[in-house]
């Protein structure tokens, strides 16, 4: 018989030795206290949550135990508060009864408190040990969270706690939020946690949980600094092996898991890494080589998870809504395989009314006799749980860009506002000189002028000089033409695909409106491949003048999915979260100041390596580069990318859209004032700035903290040598030797996870939903007079028009995927918001008014943008029909809203 021990009556004793000896605890005779033979241990991990939470927390560096017995011991409890599922099967049901009897029993969880002074004897932290007893939890306000209680008897001159080590005795993990220490003068001591315990089956050593006191390496009380410094090692683990499902090991890999050469050697794709091919470095799994190369790693398919270090994976209402989401892109992908208008093989549209059918009547699923292809995608019994539930329809929602006015995608200056205003605004660039000069190598890729003119250009001009144009900065240029040429005889040997290099000429008249004046499209290196066309003022050309702005359209979206949203956030983002785990205490202050602006993404970018980005992906099926996809994102992070350059305010300068001006308050003037992203944009920056400013400048104030900080010059120079390693050499690297330095790169950091993924994100299906805006490819080029295709052209040219963008198939997988990627989760944590999980993530006071003065600056702002909205003189967000530009308000609901700033790249 087990002997049960009340809740509030819990007797020290010495827990059972692991199987390899390493968590062995001994009593001393004299004094109840605990000394810690060796100490082998897991560091911490992340926060994650949901609401706005921002009240201030007193700052108590020392805890005083409360008075002390006649023996000179005190009694304190800890309060352990863990979240079980949300959505329970009988299983789990099952199994929570038995864990509450082997906790009741003391058998379950195992917890040592360690003190920030040092024991004599051992040398290390003084430490006290119990376990968690009590039949039943105590429940809280929220039904699947969960309290237990462990009672402490500690001498008097313990000392405060500053570190937890728990054990999980249980056959299975645990997701910890709290630990709260009671007993102790100055209040409770708070050790958030919102990490996953792992089970002593999976690895005996012990989980380290600090408490909420941030510390700089050189501050780190005596006690705990042992367990600071084995805490890092543990988390960066050796660099071999294939990573378990349970480990919370962050480590560098190439890009070499994206083709699968093993399976078809079409699926074979290049290695990202090395002087030609150049990549960020991805989170290591470990996983071994194919066969067929002992450079590339093996795949491992859906539904088999991507291994992420265990506190990165989606939270269960994430996974819900992800789960239900990717489904709902399954659906829609199968849209046309069940149409009765789709045989075996796939069809363009028809006409524009077949796109509107989408989402006017939805398109009727014939679950009979389509059950073998339902089948062949594993969605069988999910489609006819669908189908029983009501749903015969499957019905698109109508995108923003043609809910208010249908027919505005045909229009000139929204091609132009969209360059400003659209999913894509950061490729705009001022055109500084004519001619125009490409950069690349003329012996291979021919002239290096363009073949656009200052004769062509002034007729565009209504009277203006070409020089009077450019003095005023009235001319702009959206250039893919370095990019793209050497690719385009590549991307068009593909079947089904055809593309040009281009660049767009546009011009912002004195009334302040946008407008396109020319295009060059270009095929190869040789000068008669080079065409320049205009908007003529003839049915022919008016139609020619739309194809070419297509294929523009086209171009535009592949660099934005590729290069702007994938490489500059998703990509670039990476390397900096895995340095800042590996070489950054959880203690440390910059670590909690970037916690939040890492959540998910490192899940997020796995699933995109096994669904979205891989060989045969929904990328390269659904964009113009097909194949050569993530080589094209490979060669802009070579040519193009800098870290220096993605501050937002570099940026708008490096493109010429702004000037330097200290009278300015991000020092920047724009060129063109109604420049909705830029404008929004530089208010977000200003503020996030300002927050960064003002925190760094609390923890350093010193002027050599920053060069002295051991475990802050270590996580810069990781970033750049290991994280960004074929960059390392370049010269634009910023240094880290003041506060300044510091603020400056966590400023880019931060907004480049918000405010820059948030507005290049949230808008795919609000602007690509409707094909005809934003085709992802194009499948044929403009018919010449002398080619077979152009009588056709000439008879029908708007079916020459639809059969030259993606067919339904393609549109409508790209269409599920864009309105998948637009979708914010009901979890979602936005700028300057604390999730009430997280509340006690850090005891500063001074710090959470910060904090506070943070989230009330995003809440004038958001009342800036939206009276911005409403202001007629603005064109580019107000007007009939035009939609506002809402992108970088810092708030949303869940769903396609087309705003909200995450703190993180979450999707």
């Amino acid at each position: 018989m087990f002997s049960i021990h009340p809740l509030n009556s819990i007797t020290l004793r010495q827990s059972p030795p692991f199987s390899n000896g390493r968590h062995r605890r001994i009593q001393f005779s004299s004094v109840s206290r605990w000394r810690r033979v060796q100490t082998k241990a897991v560091v911490s991990g992340g926060d994650n949550g949901g609401q706005i939470q921002t009240t201030a927390t007193t700052k108590t560096k020392t805890s005083i135990p409360l008075e002390s017995n006649e023996s000179g011991e005190i009694e304190v409890k800890a309060m352990i508060t863990i979240r079980k599922k949300m959505k329970e099967k009988l299983i789990d049901k099952i199994e929570d009864q038995w864990e509450y009897f082997i906790n009741g029993v003391g058998q379950g969880i195992q917890i040592q408190l360690i003190s920030h002074q040092i024991d004599p004897v051992t040398n290390s932290g003084k430490s006290v040990q119990s376990n968690v007893r009590g039949w039943v939890p105590k429940p809280s306000s929220v039904s699947y969270i969960v309290e237990y209680a462990a009672n402490f008897t500690i001498p008097s001159d313990f000392g405060s706690p500053c570190a937890i080590l728990i054990t999980n005795l249980h056959a299975k993990e645990f997701y910890l939020l709290e630990i709260v220490i009671h007993g102790f003068n100055g209040g409770p001591i708070f050790f958030p946690a919102n990490t996953w315990i792992h089970s002593h089956n999976d690895n005996h050593e012990s989980r380290i949980i600090f408490s909420n006191q941030a510390y700089l390496p050189s501050q780190t009380p005596a006690g705990i600094k042992d367990l600071r410094r084995e805490d890092l090692l543990s988390i960066r683990g050796t660099g071999k092996g294939e990573r378990k499902q349970h480990d919370r090991i962050y480590d560098y890999a190439p890009y070499n898991d994206l083709g699968n050469p093993d399976k078809d050697k079409e699926l074979v794709r290049p290695i990202l890494e090395g002087d030609e091919m150049p990549y960020p470095r991805r989170c290591r799994t470990g996983r071994p080589p194919t066969l067929s190369d002992p450079f590339s790693e093996s795949r491992i398919e859906k539904p088999h998870p991507v291994y992420v270090p265990r506190d990165e994976t989606f939270e269960e209402i994430k996974q819900n809504t992800f789960s239900s989401g990717r489904l709902k892109a399954l659906f829609h992908n199968l849209i046309p395989s069940l149409a009765a208008t789709l045989s075996s093989s796939d069809i363009s549209f028809k006409c524009f009314s077949d796109i509107d059918k989408l989402y006017i009547d939805g398109v009727l699923l014939n679950v009979e006799e389509n059950k073998g292809g339902i089948n062949d995608l594993l969605l069988g019994k999910l489609m006819n749980q669908f189908l029983s539930a009501g749903g015969r329809l499957l019905k698109y929602e109508i995108p923003e860009i043609i809910k208010r006015d249908r027919f505005s995608w045909l229009r000139d200056n929204e091609f132009a506002r969209q360059a400003l205003a659209g999913v894509n605004p950061v490729n705009i660039e001022l055109l500084k000189e004519i001619p125009i000069q490409s950069k690349l190598d003329p012996t291979i890729y021919g002239p290096l002028e363009s073949a656009i003119t200052k004769e062509l250009l002034e007729q565009e001009l209504g009277g203006m000089s070409l020089e009077k144009a450019i003095e005023e900065k009235r001319l702009f240029i959206i250039d893919y033409h370095d990019i793209l040429l050497p690719f385009i005889k590549k991307m068009n040997s593909i079947p089904g695909r055809k593309a040009y290099a281009s660049r767009t000429i546009l011009f912002n008249s004195k009334s302040g409106i946008l407008r396109p004046i020319a295009i060059e499209l270009s095929l190869h290196q040789a000068r008669s491949s080079r065409r320049v066309y205009t908007h003529g003022h003839d049915a022919t050309t008016n139609w020619i003048w739309k194809l070419a702005k297509a294929h523009v359209c086209s171009n535009d979206a592949g660099i934005h999915q590729l290069v702007n949203h994938w490489l500059r956030t998703h990509a670039s983002m990476e390397p900096y979260i895995i340095a800042t785990h590996r070489q950054l205490s959880s203690m440390h202050p910059i670590y909690k100041l970037l916690h939040p602006h890492m959540r998910y993404t490192l899940e997020i970018n796995a699933i995109a390596r096994q669904n979205l980005i891989n060989g045969g992906g929904i990328i390269e099926a659904s964009f113009s580069p097909g194949k050569y996809a993530l080589e094209l994102s490979s060669a802009a992070y070579k040519n193009m990318w800098r870290f220096d350059l993605e501050s937002l305010p570099a940026d708008l300068i490096r493109r010429g859209m702004a000037v330097e001006d200290s009278s300015m308050p991000c020092g920047v003037k724009l060129v063109i004032d109604d420049y909705p992203y830029a404008a929004d944009g530089l208010l977000i920056w200003s503020v996030i700035k300002e927050w960064v400013e003002s925190y760094v400048k609390h923890f350093y104030a010193d002027p050599n903290s920053v060069t002295t900080d051991v475990e802050l010059q270590a996580w810069w120079t990781e970033i750049k040598t290991k994280g960004h390693h074929d960059k390392q050499n370049e010269p634009w690297w910023p240094k880290l030797s003041t506060k300044d330095d510091l603020s400056g790169i966590l400023t880019t950091m931060i907004w480049v996870a918000s405010g820059q993924h948030a507005a290049i994100n949230f808008g795919q299906y609000p602007f690509g939903g409707y094909v005809p805006n934003r085709p992802t490819l194009m499948r044929k080029l403009i018919p010449q007079e002398n080619e077979p295709d152009y009588e056709n052209f000439i008879q029908n040219p708007q079916l020459f028009f639809l059969s030259s963008l993606p067919t339904q198939l393609q549109a409508t997988k790209v269409m599920a995927v864009q309105d998948t990627l637009s979708t914010h989760s009901a979890d979602e944590e936005y700028l300057g918001q604390v999730n009430l999980q997280h509340n006690h993530w850090i005891n500063d006071h001074e710090i959470m008014k910060l904090l506070n003065k943070f989230s009330s600056r995003l809440e004038e702002i958001e009342e800036i943008i939206k009276a911005r909205n409403k202001d007629t003189s603005l064109k580019n967000r107000n007007g009939a029909g035009v939609p506002p530009y809402e992108l970088l308000l810092p708030t949303s609901g869940p769903g396609v809203t087309g705003r909200g700033i995450p703190n993180s790249i979450s999707i």
